[in-house]
């Protein structure tokens, strides 16, 4: 008898064992899980644009409460009329913002036209059926190129200032610019363009050197701000390259994508689609380029960051921080690199645009 109620309790301890250490297997496993899914939602949060300029945010110990440190911006919408309103009233999408008679809400970065309640309608394809105003804010992104574009008015007007003061002889950081603006003039415009037409293209290339570079820089800066990994600013900017260089090309340019000389007639007819295909491709590949190396780039800080979260000791914390500081040194290059590769191939499509051939 007590040999059996020996192995009888030892046997209900195993299970009883086993069981507890599968729930608890089961917990750690859902707490891995919970914390993945929320760098994993926190890393895509930062690639995004938002309405509110926040530097940092931490989670009260007292509430669990999440508190963000920054500042609200304005949110300007047109709903049958301007709509003006500081983005603290929508509360990071938590609150529903009352304006006069109307009531609007945040939802995964856009703003939606709501109930009282602030209630998102779906169809059952999952597509919200709120109505959705059009959206003039200032937001994170806009600010942060405001704040670019003035940097540079104030910059590049002192270097102006400082040639006329010294008989052309840069003073001050106009020492630092001035070698990198005769480096786009001598090695980049002339080459690409030629000395006959570089000239009226070089604002445009000095300009969109140095706002991506300097994008670019302030992206790597504790702030969180990711502009160059917007898909909507590349575009933009890949947009006003094609359109200079297709309103200012030749007729030349036209003939040899269109009735290429010297080529069969039959080629011409295969070739012409293809070129004028090339046409689109062309900026197509410049808005892709730089959305997908700085959007890829604070993916992968952000996740090695992240690392030392997961990790939670000296050794692959360690490791973390270390591969961490090692691509931040990178991307200081890579944000360099991506303007220089912009402005190169944006002289080299003006080049083609501007070229005058013998025949």
């Amino acid at each position: 008898m007590p040999l059996r109620f020996v192995i009888i309790f030892s046997i209900i301890l195993f299970f009883k064992f086993n069981d507890s250490f599968s729930q608890q297997k089961s917990v750690i496993l859902t707490e891995k899980e919970k914390q993945k899914n929320d760098i994993k939602e926190y890393i895509f949060h930062h690639l995004k644009d938002t309405h509110d300029f926040d530097i940092l945010s931490y989670k009260s110990k007292v509430d669990n409460k999440k508190n963000y440190v920054g500042f609200p911006l304005p949110v300007i919408l047109w709903d049958n009329g301007l709509v003006v309103f500081l983005s603290s009233k929508l509360n990071h999408g938590k609150d529903v913002a009352r304006v006069g008679a109307n009531y609007y809400k945040l939802y995964h970065n856009k703003i939606y036209k709501t109930e009282s309640t602030g209630r998102i309608i779906y169809d059952d394809d999952g597509s919200v059926l709120n109505l959705k105003p059009l959206d003039f804010s200032i937001t994170k992104g806009v600010l942060s190129m405001l704040f670019i574009s003035i940097l540079m008015i104030l910059l590049f007007r002192s270097l102006a200032n400082s040639y006329k003061v010294t008989g052309g002889v840069a003073t001050g950081i106009g020492r630092f610019f001035e070698p990198i603006v005769i480096y786009i003039r001598d090695e980049i415009a002339i080459p690409n363009i030629g000395k006959k037409y570089y000239k009226n293209y070089m604002s445009y290339l000095l300009t969109i050197f140095f706002f991506i570079w300097f994008l670019n820089l302030l992206g790597l800066t504790p702030l969180g701000i990711n502009v160059t990994g917007n898909i909507a600013v590349t575009f933009s900017l890949a947009m006003l390259t094609f359109l200079i260089t297709n309103i200012t090309a030749k007729k030349d340019y036209w003939k040899h994508i269109f009735w290429m000389p010297g080529v069969p007639v039959v080629m011409k007819i295969i070739l012409a689609p293809i070129e004028l295909l090339g046409v689109f491709i062309k900026p197509f590949s410049l808005m892709i380029r730089l959305y997908a190396n700085i959007s890829a780039g604070h993916i992968v800080l952000m996740s090695l960051i992240a690392l030392m979260f997961i990790f939670k000791n000296w050794i692959g914390s360690s490791l973390s921080f270390l591969l961490a500081f090692s691509i931040s040194i990178i991307e200081i290059l890579v944000a360099l690199l991506q303007a220089y590769i912009f402005t190169v191939l944006s002289a080299l499509y003006f080049g083609f645009a501007v070229e005058e051939h013998e025949h």
